[in-house]
This record gives C-alpha cells, structure tokens and sequence, in this order.
C-alpha cells in the first residue's frame, strides 16, 4: 500500500504566519502598506511578497518592520500565539517615555497597600537646621537600621562635594539626581532612615516619589532656631551681606509649611534638647507603627 500523507513544509508555516501577523498588526494600526514602508525602511513591493507568505526575509529587514510595528521581532514568528499587540505598544512607548513619566506609570501599577510600598523606610523632612541629620543618625543607632544622608550619597556617587555638585550640574542637574538617589535608596534599603534636604519638597515628582516611598515625619523648629543652628554648624552665609535673611527665611518657610505638612507625622524640637528630641521621634515611629510589617 502506497503513503499518501504529505509532510507540512515547517518553513511555509512560518512565511504563512508571519505573513498573517504583519498584516494583521499594520491593519490593527491602521497603516497603509506605504506608511509601514516608510516607517521601516522596507520597500512596499517587499511587504505585498511578505504578506503574501512569499519570498525570505532577512532578520535585519524583519526587525525593522517589527520595530514599525511596535512589537518584538520574536512575536512576529513565535508558535505561541495569540500574543497581546497592546502590551508590546505599551512597552515600546514606556520606553521612548521621560522619567518622570515613567516614575508615575510605576506608581500606578505598583501594588496599592500604602503601608507595603514604603516598607519600613522612614524619611526626615524640613528646613535645613531642624535636626535631620543629627536625629537621623541617632534615631538610626538606636533602631539598629541604616542611615542614609541623600546629599552625601550624591557626593559619593559622583565623586565631588555637593558645592561642585552644584556648579558643575546646576539647579536641574541637581534635582536629576536627587531623583535617581531616591529610586537608588529605595532599590537598596527596605528599612532605613533618610534625610533629605529641605527644598526636596518644592520638587513635585520626586517629593511625591518620597511620600509614596517612605513614611515621612517632618522635623520642624522655629526659624530663629532654624538660623542658630546652622550658624552652629559654622555656616554664616545665610546672615553674611544679607540683614533681610531671618525675614526670608520666615517666607521660606511658610511657603513650604503646606508641602511639610504632607507627612503622615510631624515633630517639634524647638526649644528642646538633641535627647528630648529624640524621644519624640522615637515615641512617633512606634506610634505610627513605620516599622511594623504591613497587615497582607
């Protein structure tokens, strides 16, 4: 008895659904055979063939009308089908998409428990001279937990002091990277305590980056204090040539309270000592339970 059974050729398969997907990914598009050619760079006559499950393409060529038709190549040709063309087109514009655009797509589709996304992370706020550092790093030692100085990791990862900092990036080269240092902090500790510097909350992407990130206390003084402080520290610029300083440092201030007062707690140490002081903090963290496992 004679065998009839005629074997699938494996590479006309693979012309027939590759010529269905193109055609009918430039279709879902909307794209005349024109518009894809020009976008890929692949001749119209080419394409007809192609969607006509003739010829052999080369892999560049493919690749290019993959990259036209926003997908990856591999979707173009894979056995397992069907595959959802959104996704690819959705990735492809995240990635085209600027950082802080990409920073609230993330933020969207991360899990929604407020009180897991921040972890056990805790973050100082307020005007420079409240405590932040001094606080932090004792808060830190005395909860066994890591204590991170934003500015200082600036330094260390580009290797100049936060002055040349300044003048080698600017302002916005400045705030560039005190974006990359939050998502770099977060990426590293989920359980540690941040200081940030004061104007950090004027940045509305990064400072909603932060809120969303840590659980926020803002240590807050009275703008005397503020300026005694920091020329305690043995830093007279702000009063140096300046006798309108402590009344700029008071609009400053109210300026930003409404920003400050974001965070889910607030401590004063006006008029208190660096222990007085640090018992409060602590008395808030275990109130506000930030270093408790959030409830699943």
């Amino acid at each position: 008895m004679t065998d009839t059974t005629v074997t699938q050729d494996p590479s006309q398969a693979l012309k027939r659904r590759l010529a269905a997907r193109v055609r009918d990914l430039r279709k879902g598009l909307g794209l005349p055979r024109r518009a894809l050619s020009e976008k890929s760079g692949v001749s119209p006559r080419y394409l007809a063939q192609l969607e006509a499950g003739e010829g052999n393409i080369s892999i560049t060529l493919l690749h290019r009308i993959a990259t036209a038709l926003e997908v990856k190549v591999e979707n173009l040709v894979s056995e397992n089908a069907p595959w959802d063309r959104d996704v690819d087109r959705v990735a492809h514009l995240y990635r085209a998409a600027p950082e802080e655009v990409r920073q609230k797509i993330r933020s969207l589709l991360a899990p929604q428990n407020p009180a897991a996304l921040r972890a056990g992370r805790i973050c100082l706020i307020g005007l420079r001279g409240a405590g932040k550092s001094t606080l932090g790093r004792l808060a830190g030692k005395a909860l066994g937990l890591p204590f991170v100085e934003l500015n200082r990791d600036i330094e260390e990862h580009t290797g100049m002091p936060l002055s040349e900092v300044m003048a080698f990036y600017g302002q916005d080269g400045y705030r560039a990277l005190e974006a990359e240092a939050i998502a770099r902090t977060v990426e590293k500790h989920d359980r540690m305590i941040l200081a940030v510097a004061g104007g950090l909350v004027a940045e509305e992407v990064t400072y909603q980056q932060v809120l969303e990130r840590f659980h926020t206390v803002w240590l807050r003084t009275s703008p005397a204090e503020h300026m005694q402080r920091v020329r305690a520290q043995g830093d007279l610029r702000p009063m140096q040539g300046n006798p309108a300083a402590m009344q700029q440092l008071k609009s400053l201030l109210s300026a930003r309270t409404a920003l400050y007062e974001k965070a889910e707690a607030q401590v004063n140490t006006s008029n208190r000592t660096i222990s007085g002081s640090l018992n409060d903090l602590m008395k808030v963290i275990a109130a506000k339970g930030f270093l408790e496992a959030p409830a699943e």
